[in-house]
């Protein structure tokens, strides 16, 4: 491939049918909600916008149906420069997701359906090898099959580049996945299935970040919502202070804003606790708007908050 970006993000577009309404229905249940949206999103797509408006060089390995939902995730990329190497695959549909979001507190539960994304595997991963081990940092989810996101994490530990697993959404990881991770950045839910400790507090989350390091993590960060972010290894164990960038709107793509505001300050080569700074400031403003992708700031607004 020709294109050989900063940051090379594996993961899954799915078109968010966002739903507000004072609380989800009951089984059985039809009650009136308070507004509908369609959207960009899937983790690895809202990472891939997230870098690319902060002005990192950020291509993203996905598959696609062949339908509109494909197009919407091709113009979302076009728009926020994006390098798109995903293949479309007419055999099956785009993937979808449900968000029922909480009107009084902006809080979400989700629903995913990966579609052409569930079935990335190795071999893509194989035939995008060249552009992986040529990034400076590369990121992964588990909302794709997991062997692909292993391969990718190898392809990308053996060339150098940095490596990002969001391990979201949880998921049993094989022996051996931690050690390729240079950066694992669960939040607090995440972190608990991980490890099986509780994470209610900051050090409560360090203990926990002390298992993730024993396990081959070269560091934790572990995203504690309103408390900020974490930065957990060997040396340093620091609590960056969430900002506060205005009233919240919605929460959904705070993870996704981090991690992608995290990737571009590695790969601007900042030291990982200003990268942190830097990611906790793109959630911040993430929240304060509706949508995930569309609520991506851009650098000059990150400055400004910073």
């Amino acid at each position: 491939m020709d294109a050989k970006p900063a940051i090379v993000i594996l993961g899954v577009f799915v078109a968010d049918t966002a739903y507000r309404a004072d609380r989800p229905p009951r089984m059985g249940e039809t009650i009136l909600g308070k507004s509908f949206a369609l959207g960009p999103g899937g983790k690895g797509s809202n990472q891939a916008v997230a870098a690319a408006r902060l002005g990192g060089e950020t291509a993203i390995i996905t598959r696609l149906g062949d339908d509109a939902f494909a197009d919407l995730a091709e113009k979302t990329w076009a728009d926020a420069g994006v390098i798109n190497l995903a293949k479309r695959d007419p055999s099956n549909y785009t993937g979808a997701a449900y968000i029922f979001i909480e009107e009084a507190s902006g809080d979400n539960a989700i629903i995913i359906c990966p579609g052409a994304a569930g079935d990335i595997s190795a071999t893509d991963v194989e035939a995008a090898s060249d552009v992986i081990a040529s990034a400076s940092v590369f990121v992964t989810q588990l909302e794709q099959p997991i062997p692909a996101a292993k391969r990718a994490l190898e392809i990308a530990h053996a060339a150098g580049a940095a490596t990002i697993l969001n391990p979201a959404p949880a998921a049993p990881l094989e022996d051996g996945t931690f050690t390729l991770c240079d950066y694992v950045t669960p939040n607090e839910t995440e972190t608990e299935a991980l490890t099986g400790m509780s994470v209610a507090t900051v050090d409560e989350a360090r203990q926990a970040a002390d298992a993730l390091l024993a396990k081959g993590a070269g560091a934790a960060i572990i995203t504690l919502g309103e408390q900020g972010a974490l930065l957990h290894a060997p040396g340093i164990s620091e609590l960056v202070p969430a900002f506060d960038a205005g009233p919240v709107v919605e929460t959904t793509g705070a993870g996704d804003a981090f991690t992608g505001g995290l990737a571009v300050g590695l790969a601007q080569g900042m030291a990982p606790l200003d990268a942190v700074r830097l990611g906790c400031a793109t959630a911040a403003i993430s929240v304060t708007r509706p949508g995930t992708a569309p609520s991506m700031p851009t650098m000059d607004e990150v400055q400004a908050l910073l």
